[in-house]
C-alpha cells in the first residue's frame, strides 16, 4: 500500500513540476528565452520544450501505452540531467535544484510503477517490489 502512495504522489508531483514549467514557458516567454540563452541554448527551443513537457506529463499520467510511458520517463530523465548540468556549468547551482528534485521524483515514480499499474513495464521490473514478476520475466 505504501508503494502505491509513493507512486501516485511522486508521479503527481513530477507531472505538476513539468506542467507548471510549461505554464511558465507560456506565460513568461521573454524571461525563459533569456534563461535559455544564459545557459547557452537557442531561444527557439521554447516552443518545442512546451510541447515536450506537456506530452511527457500526459504520457506518464495516462499510461495509454506502456512503451510510450517508458519513453517519456527516459526523455524526462535526460532532460533533468541535462538541465541540472547546464545550470551547474554556468555556476548557477540554484537553478539545478528543480532538476534534482525532479530526478528524485522520477526515480520514485519509475521504481514503483509496476506495483501501481495493471500493465507492467518490462523495463522497470527489476525496480518493482514484486519478486514473482522478476522470476517470471527471467
Amino acid at each position: 500500500m505504501l508503494t502505491l502512495y509513493i507512486y501516485w504522489i511522486s508521479t503527481g508531483l513530477l507531472s505538476l513540476l513539468y506542467l507548471f514549467s510549461a505554464f511558465t514557458y507560456i506565460t513568461k516567454p521573454g524571461w525563459v528565452r533569456g534563461v535559455l540563452t544564459d545557459l547557452g541554448y537557442p531561444g527557439y527551443l521554447l516552443q518545442f520544450m512546451i510541447i515536450v513537457k506537456v506530452l511527457g506529463a500526459v504520457a506518464i499520467l495516462s499510461r495509454l501505452n506502456v512503451a510510450l510511458s517508458d519513453l517519456a520517463y527516459a526523455g524526462i530523465f535526460y532532460h533533468l540531467i541535462l538541465s541540472g548540468m547546464a545550470h551547474l556549468g554556468v555556476n548557477k547551482p540554484q537553478g539545478a535544484v528543480p532538476a534534482a528534485a525532479g530526478l528524485i521524483l522520477l526515480v520514485a515514480s519509475f521504481a514503483t510503477q509496476n506495483v501501481a499499474r495493471e500493465d507492467p513495464s518490462r523495463h522497470a521490473y527489476l525496480a518493482s517490489a514484486r519478486p514473482s514478476t522478476m522470476i517470471e520475466r527471467l
